[in-house]
């Protein structure tokens, strides 16, 4: 079996941890951009630590180099300028410099494609999302908009509000609503890695979330 090396973006955050965590609980190499990376506290040899900025092309270029897969759990940093579109424009440029494909990303419900159907409290949550953060809601939607047209093999999943928590729950995948109001970072974790081999959702926007009544 082929050894897949990782390259992990927003792999210091929240939902990040889970995510590292169990990629390595399953063997995989990671090499996982970090800005500050004195404050980056797990050791492994599976781990590769790239100190860097996802707005510097070097440092994205130094990120993907010899990775067969990226996934990024990126969030916004508080108080800097809006990240998401100009972090995929330079992953889309270095990821086909280098050949590779396979692009897993997270973002929120607030995306819009022309395949959603969503229900009336995503329709709301949405609309208050373009109210209160404009910036980082407008740019979420380029985001898309540039996998859209890029040639990647992506998948942008749309997630609810996600729960930090190691607990395990049943979780639904569906292409054009989102019917639960969480995810456990730890399910987020393991669809994410599911889908370094799963085809199914390539170029589409999934909503992933929990069922719990």
């Amino acid at each position: 079996m082929k050894i897949h090396t990782i390259a992990v973006i927003g792999g210091t955050g929240k939902s990040g941890k889970y995510l590292v965590k169990q990629l390595i609980q399953k063997k995989y190499r990671c090499k996982i951009l970090v800005r500050n990376p004195e404050l980056f506290t797990i050791e492994n040899p599976l781990i590769e630590v790239v100190k860097g900025d996802i707005r510097d092309e070097n440092a994205v270029h130094s990120l993907i180099s010899q990775c067969d897969t990226v996934i990024s759990t990126l969030g916004q940093p508080k108080g800097e300028k809006t990240i998401f579109s100009d972090a995929t424009g330079n992953i889309i440029q270095a990821m086909n410099h280098y050949g590779i494909r396979r692009y897993i990303v997270t973002t929120g419900l607030n995306v819009d494609t022309p395949f959603d159907h969503k229900n009336e409290s995503v329709k709301i949550a949405t609309d208050w999302m373009y109210k209160n953060y404009p910036e980082t809601t407008k740019d979420k939607q380029k985001e898309y908009e540039l996998l859209s047209k890029s040639n990647l093999d992506w998948t942008l999943v749309r997630l609810p509000l996600i729960q930090l928590t190691d607990e395990s729950f049943a979780t639904e995948v569906n292409i054009t609503d989102c019917k639960g109001e969480s995810i456990s970072a730890t399910d987020l974790a393991g669809f994410l890695i599911s889908q370094i081999e799963d085809r199914e959702y390539i170029g589409k926007s999934p909503f992933l979330y929990n069922l719990i009544s």
